[in-house]
């Protein structure tokens, strides 16, 4: 039994390995299939490969590293020839693994819980995992662009905040979203599902109108968010995020709509600030939520067990009777 457990223990490990590369590269292909260009380099607005490894980290644990490595280079593979695989590219594929351990530890420090079930676990997300060590890849990948001549020194920054924020609306997005899905079990209560439903045609009759009319009408995504927030708490959130930050994206890629007619750097900025605004919005605000129902549910509770030991206690020692008054004067 002992033995058969010791062989089961490597075999784990390779399949969530195997599994944990398929899923990076597979998140990687669709993050390529929209970019954009910036001072000649060529990045995408969402980089969800980093919110796969985030979330393989924070679910499995340090080993899930091995299948980060694996997905990143499968990545870097499929847009050059494996006798191109320079120093750069080594240096992407190390710096795209590290990033999401950094962040991993990081999180560990402060106690995160995946079901981001308290504000604190929000702020953590955003600004340790997601600004915080995103800057070690964006730093550690432009730099060796920068010094292999792939990338001008003049262009450092430009092109250093577009992947570093492309990273961070990677694990902004997606890592909520398979912590959410991972934590989900049947079966789904479908008590609101009529406002569920209304929700649902309402965002999928606006987000299309606010990104890609002319008139800047992104504003009109953010009432939906807080709706989504206030009555589904995360999974709303998330999922309404999730859409809207894909539509402005297609539409950015597209050059349409409220991102008709700007540069590539002027779509950059106007994209990333509606994704991030909208990703800490979503986060943060239903954080606030869950914390605040998980609250009121541990008074509910104790205020249930606090009025059960007084109706035991009641039971156990009856309320004493008055004695009886004595009789009148003397006979």
């Amino acid at each position: 039994m002992v033995a058969a457990q010791k062989m089961r223990r490597p075999a784990v490990v390779a399949l969530q390995t195997l599994v944990i590369a398929a899923c990076y590269y597979g998140a990687g292909r669709l993050g390529l299939m929209r970019r954009l260009t910036v001072e000649g380099a060529v990045f995408t607005p969402i980089w969800p490969p980093t919110g796969v490894a985030v979330a393989a980290l924070l679910l499995i644990g340090l080993w899930a590293w091995p299948g980060i490595a694996i997905g990143a280079l499968l990545v870097v593979l499929s847009l050059s020839s494996f006798s191109s695989l320079e120093l750069s590219a080594a240096g992407i594929v190390a710096g795209n693994t590290v990033a999401p351990v950094c962040a991993w530890l990081l999180l560990r420090a402060v106690r995160f819980r995946t079901d981001l079930s308290r504000f604190r676990d929000g702020l953590a997300l955003v600004f340790l995992a997601a600004l915080g060590a995103m800057t070690i890849s964006a730093s550690a990948d432009v730099g060796l662009l920068v010094g292999t001549g792939k990338l001008a020194p003049g262009d450092f920054w430009p092109v250093w905040l577009a992947w570093w924020v492309g990273d961070a609306m990677g694990v902004l997005i997606v890592t909520p979203v398979i912590l959410m899905l991972y934590t989900v079990r049947p079966p789904i209560s479908l008590a609101r599902w009529k406002e569920a439903a209304v929700l649902l045609v309402a965002a999928g009759v606006m987000v299309p109108v606010a990104t890609r009319s002319s008139i800047s009408m992104l504003f009109l995504i953010y009432p939906l968010l807080i709706w989504a927030a206030l009555r589904f708490e995360l999974p709303g959130s998330l999922v309404c995020a999730l859409f809207a930050s894909v539509m402005a994206t297609v539409a950015a890629t597209q050059d349409v709509g409220p991102f008709h007619r700007l540069s590539h750097t002027e779509v950059m900025i106007k994209l990333q600030a509606f994704n991030g605004t909208m990703a800490l919005t979503a986060l943060l605000l239903s954080a606030v939520i869950t914390e605040q129902r998980n609250t009121r549910r541990s008074v509910e509770l104790a205020c249930q067990e606090l009025v059960e030991v007084l109706e035991h206690l009641t039971a156990g020692n009856p309320t004493p009777r008055p004695p009886p008054e004595e009789g009148g004067g003397r006979g």
